[in-house]
């Protein structure tokens, strides 16, 4: 036994040093988690969102963002980089365009253009005709890493803007492996550099609106456009901001007159789309882990993880979880299903008759009849 042990000793030290000191491409620091309340209140635990229907996506998969065009077309934009084109029931599906990136995130502008966030290319205009041009890669010489969402500002006798998240600007799409991938990486090391960005199509010019957000995703604007509402998806929380704010820092908490809409959400919020009646929806993407709220305040463990094969990265299991809230801050619509069938739930699109169900990874657009609840 004492051979057998003394033989082991070498193999145990290997291992230690290879988890302490492995090079990794992130550097963790330290936050603090709210103790998880679950899916409790307003987000007790329901089926509503079970049993969709789906419309077939043609082999494609990931319908991200899903919006309706000024011609009353769905545009859909997939994990390929195609934005795909289908009347509202799925049928005469078809390529609309092909940005050769990956679009998370789309508007529509005043001349009826499509206004794209393209994780792998930045801030992209594609005209009716499916031609790409790119508006903005980079901001003060800094390339934009992440384009992840973005929301048109439509207020007549103002100048138009376009609002952008630049998730990260430590993990890209294009070098980390993909926009999933990234994600997760900057979400494990909480630098908290994500940032929202606002470009003037009249001038040209792009400006820092906040930064020090931990991977900023959803955008949408208030019904006056005079408020901001932002996805904090690395800290479980929703923002409102001045729009006008300009090079506002959030990394230490609330300044400038921005304040936390929602805090210690059950789970990493995504896309802010506006619905019908006032609703702003947003999709929980995962569930909240308990090791990584725990491992919160210890960055060697997290970086250690990183270091362990993929399939023992604390990666919570699929759960479909969409909400609607007001500007207020009130919930008025919960919707979830346990089982994860269709995965990784980002938003709600809805119309006057249906409610599609945007997702990261779906293999199928899910949707469902807007419901009397809602009327």
């Amino acid at each position: 036994m004492r051979r057998w042990l003394f033989a082991l000793l070498p193999v145990v030290g290997v291992l230690a040093a290879y988890l302490l000191a492995w090079p990794v491409p992130i550097e963790a620091r330290v936050w603090v988690a709210q103790a998880d309340a679950g899916h409790t209140g307003p987000h007790a635990v329901n089926t509503a969102l079970a049993d969709l229907q789906t419309l077939d996506l043609g082999g494609e998969e990931g319908p991200e963002h899903v919006q309706v065009g000024p011609d009353g077309w769905l545009y859909v934009a997939v994990a390929s980089g195609k934005l795909l084109r289908m009347r509202p029931d799925g049928s005469e599906r078809q390529v609309f365009a092909d940005t050769g990136g990956r679009v998370l995130g789309f508007d529509v502008d005043r001349a009826g253009h499509l206004i794209a966030a393209d994780a792998v290319r930045g801030l992209l205009r594609i005209d009716p005709a499916g031609q790409v041009t790119v508006l903005v890669d980079l901001v003060e010489g800094v390339p934009m890493l992440y384009a992840d969402a973005v929301v048109v500002s439509r207020a007549e006798g103002s100048a138009e803007r376009f609002y952008v998240s630049d998730a990260s600007q430590r993990f890209g799409a294009r070098d980390w492996g993909g926009t999933f991938e990234a994600s997760l990486l900057d979400i494990i090391e909480q630098s908290a550099t994500g940032r929202v960005l606002v470009h003037e199509p009249a001038t040209g010019q792009t400006a820092v609106v906040v930064e020090g957000l931990s991977f900023a995703n959803g955008v949408t604007l208030s019904a006056d456009e005079q408020t901001l509402f932002v996805a904090e998806t690395g800290r479980y929380r929703i923002w409102a901001v001045p729009a006008s704010a300009r090079n506002l820092d959030l990394s230490l908490g609330p300044a400038g007159g921005a304040r936390i809409v929602f805090d210690n959400l059950p789970g990493y919020p995504d896309n802010l789309m506006r619905g019908l009646d006032g609703r702003i929806w947003v999709g929980l993407t995962k569930p909240r882990s308990p090791l990584v709220d725990r491992m919160a305040a210890h960055p060697l463990l997290r970086e250690m993880t990183l270091r362990l094969p993929r399939a023992l990265w604390p990666i919570p299991q699929a759960y479909g979880h969409v909400f609607a809230f007001t500007e207020d801050g009130r919930v008025v619509a919960d919707w979830q299903d346990p089982s994860g069938a269709y995965p990784e739930t980002t938003a709600i699109t809805e119309t006057p008759d249906r409610l599609y169900v945007q997702s990261l990874h779906a293999r199928a657009l899910g949707w469902l009849p807007r419901p009397e609840s809602l009327r």
